[in-house]
């Protein structure tokens, strides 16, 4: 009996000890070495060749970009679940793709799914993995050869090699782990190593590092001409592919994350200057070897609002595309394909759906939100012609979903960053890249700004007389109102709705309209007709003065600070990252904004045939219909009702609670009477982290499907 404990507690430790090794550590014993290396996939010329059954056959990468991120988490929390999975699978395959492109190791249900999806299908999709680097050590004290960095990327791709054959057990990061036993490498066509680099680690790498320049594999080696960090990549392609080719007798395509701001290319010194344009990563200076089957691609992420260099040179005319239009996002990406002997493929472009816009494009439109889902899916139509008019052999949209606990450099002060996925801020741009939404309400939203007055009730009532009422309700996105006014017929009259949101100041008083308010209002909705509607900001509750004044004026805000009570209502803006010194030859220009408190008229119903994802209000009758994005409300985390303090006690923004909010509605006819606009509070009920959602694909995918399905 003692014998066979003794035998059992070895074979137990046995068992664990090399579990440990074999699936944490990566220990293996190449037992065939002499195996010859298989590839289904290859690259000639510019072109990518993919072995589906048949033999080599050329293969369009028609892709879209998969975060991890649904409503409720971060993506740290890697929440999405098999079915989700399959069914998201699904619905990209039906649009067309053939293609899903992963940007660091995902949660086991996402292999389980893939394979699951893919095992016994004639009509597959394939997996482009990324191979992430954290933001940490690409903003810190250390360079690229630093062992945090670059033993690290080592590391981290030998884990990836593993989790793809379903050899892993992986920690992710430091919240979640996952034992991977599905191997999903039939459908994996190829890696894309790194990230979009900082230009200050490229710089800093190579010129704390330059005897490191120059590398010599067996698979990938650099020019003379390469750089330190060129010489890095090179490194860590050349050991990725050396490990799957010995442990596993397989290579795949190899490409490294690449984007305008480390292009190969020389610029003038201006645009040099002004985006900080001071270094270059040129994979023509990585080669392969013989040995290496399957072949390397560049990898660009493009987009056609910024930063668009090419706009910013002296003579742009002729940047045009093939039909004679002046569009530097086609010539653009022409230069990145003339440059490489490799296929170029984009591995991101996209716009936003979002209310919120960071960025104009200004030859074509497709700006950085501010698109409806209609004009996003052309613009994702238009951006996808020019990329395949270049002579790129693929292209994968950003992105599949839309993700709400992104941030945008441009209200990240104004949101509280560690609350953002329980609430979706339709003025975040970043948010809404995705082709499929996450609306709130289990099956449907609360309201449908449609002019379909059918889900408003009696109960919804917050203030009657006998000439005009307001309803009010609200969710995850919106605050939403019913305003009925006698004799408002479709817009005849002006509307006037003061709002008081935060009780440490506001003004009973509007001196640009001579408007009295019952409370001291933060803001005025002016509904006056379809094209002239907007919401103004008492000058002291406007964030954009707190946070950009000096940015957009010249000035000091807390130099020359509003009176709490100041009678002045500024329109809602938010500024815009454009080059507006360079367009106007003035270094000391200040920064362009737009008015993004602006109301625009239409139809938000989905289901509805005239359907404006972008729409504000809508008239019906006596009626107006209106919603309002949390964010234009100074709202930081409606979850817990937390709006902005006062920015002038605070230096900044801080969050206040609240639990109710007051609006009041006139006619510009009463209140020329001079009586003050009576207000009636609204209550708030915190829903911290218990978010409702449903899922529907957008206008835009459709119209991405009608592109790749006819």
């Amino acid at each position: 009996m003692k014998k066979f404990i003794i035998f059992c507690t070895c074979a137990i430790i046995l068992f664990f000890a090399g579990d440990f090794l074999i699936y944490r550590m990566g220990w293996y014993i190449d037992w065939n070495p002499d195996a010859p290396v298989t590839t289904q996939t290859t690259v000639e010329g510019k072109k990518i060749y993919l072995d589906r059954g048949n033999g080599m056959e050329e293969f369009e990468i028609r892709g879209v970009d998969m975060g991890i991120g649904i409503p409720g988490h971060f993506a740290t929390d890697y929440a999405i679940d098999k079915e989700t999975y399959l069914r998201w699978f699904q619905w990209i395959k039906e649009m067309g793709a053939n293609t899903i492109r992963v940007y660091t190791i995902q949660c086991e249900d996402f292999y389980d799914a893939f394979y699951e999806y893919n095992v016994n299908n004639d009509d597959p999709l394939y997996l482009l993995h990324g191979l992430w680097v954290n933001d940490y050590v690409q903003n810190s004290h250390m360079d690229a050869y630093d062992p945090l960095f670059f033993d690290t990327m080592i590391d981290d791709s030998r884990v990836l090699v593993d989790v793809i054959h379903g050899n892993r057990s992986a920690d992710l990061g430091e919240t979640n782990s996952g034992r991977f036993t599905k191997d999903v490498s039939p459908w994996v066509i190829g890696y894309i190593l790194g990230v979009e680099w900082e230009d200050v680690t490229v710089a800093y790498t190579d010129h704390m590092e330059p005897e490191l320049a120059g590398y010599q594999g067996e698979y990938m080696y650099t020019t003379e001409d390469a750089t330190p960090f060129e010489t890095l990549l090179a490194r860590v392609g050349d050991n990725i592919i050396s490990y799957e080719s010995k442990r596993y007798k397989q290579q795949r395509l190899v490409a490294f994350s690449n984007w305008p701001t480390t292009d190969p290319f020389d610029y003038p010194l201006e645009i040099k200057n002004y985006f900080r344009k001071m270094v270059k990563v040129d994979v023509e200076h990585i080669k392969t070897t013989d040995a290496f089957l399957s072949g390397q691609f560049a990898s660009y992420h493009v987009y056609p609002y910024y930063p668009d260099y090419l706009n910013y040179m002296d003579d742009i005319s002729g940047y045009t595309d093939p039909s004679g239009q002046i569009n530097t996002y086609y010539a653009y990406l022409k230069t990145l394909v003339d440059h490489h002997s490799m296929p170029v493929v984009i591995s991101e472009y996209g716009t936003s759906s979002s209310r919120g816009m960071t960025q104009y494009d200004r030859n074509t439109g497709r700006n950085q939100g501010g698109l409806s889902e209609q004009e996003q899916g052309q613009a994702i139509v238009d951006c996808y012609r020019d990329i395949m008019a270049a002579g790129c052999a693929g292209s994968v949209i950003f992105t599949w979903q839309d993700e709400w606990f992104k941030r945008t450099w441009n209200t990240m002060h104004a949101v509280d960053l560690t609350k953002t996925p329980y609430w979706s801020d339709y003025q975040t741009n970043e948010q809404y890249f995705g082709l499929l939404s996450f609306d709130p309400g289990e099956e449907r939203s609360v309201s449908y700004v449609d002019g379909d007055l059918e889900e408003w009730t009696e109960d919804d009532i917050i203030q009657q007389d006998e000439t005009s009422s307001i309803s009010m309700k609200y969710d995850e996105k919106f605050l939403y109102f019913l305003v009925w006014q006698e004799g408002f017929s479709d817009g005849a009259q002006t509307l006037y709705l003061p709002v008081d949101v935060t009780p440490k100041t506001g003004s009973t008083y509007c001196e640009d309209y001579d408007l009295k308010f019952e409370d001291p209002a933060d803001f005025l909705m002016i509904i006056d007709g379809r094209e002239n509607s907007r919401v103004l900001v008492q000058r002291r509750y406007n964030v954009l003065r707190a946070m950009y004044f000096h940015e957009t004026d010249g000035e000091d805000p807390y130099e020359s600070v509003p009176d709490k009570d100041m009678p002045v209502f500024d329109t809602i803006r938010l500024i815009l990252q454009t080059a507006t010194a360079l367009e106007e030859d003035n270094p000391d220009a200040t920064s362009e904004t737009y008015e993004t408190g602006l109301l625009t008229y239409g139809n938000a119903n989905p289901s509805s045939p005239d359907f404006n994802s972008l729409a504000d209000f809508c008239f019906a009758g006596d009626y107006v219909e209106i919603k309002i994005p949390w964010q234009l409300f100074n709202f930081c985390s409606p979850a817990e009702r937390m709006v902005h303090d006062d920015y002038y006690e605070h230096y900044g923004v801080e969050p206040l609670e609240i639990d109710h909010i007051s609006v009041g509605v006139d006619t510009e006819e009463t209140a020329a009477v001079g009586d003050r606009i009576a207000m009636a509070d609204f209550p708030l009920t915190a829903w911290n982290r218990n978010v409702t959602y449903h899922e529907r694909l957008k206008e835009s995918y459709y119209m991405v499907q009608e592109m790749w399905t006819q």
